[in-house]
């Protein structure tokens, strides 16, 4: 009977595991990925953001890692677009 429980509780806790690192894995890969490819588009596909450096409405291509096409690495308001567009919470219009 010991080895018994002993098997059933071994196999729920792998299963276990293995829905943690899945859900895991899931939330990581929709993290990623879902705020970039949830901004709002125009006709052409450019993503409407309000620029935080010149505070004014536009229409930019975004690429895969969130940068706006007209990012500048080298200043502040642009480096904190980028981690506002990574965090899904970049205003647009």
């Amino acid at each position: 009977m010991d080895d018994r429980l002993e098997s059933i509780i071994r196999s729920a806790a792998r299963s276990a595991g293995k829905r943690y690192e899945e859900a895991k894995r899931a939330y990581r890969d929709g993290r990623d990925s879902a705020p970039v490819n949830s901004l709002p588009r125009d006709a052409e596909g450019r993503a409407k953001l309000v620029c935080r450096r010149h505070a004014e409405r536009r229409a930019v291509a975004v690429d895969g890692k969130g940068r706006p096409a007209c990012f500048d690495p080298d200043h502040p308001d642009c480096q904190g677009c980028v981690e506002d567009i990574r965090e899904g919470m970049v205003e647009t219009w």
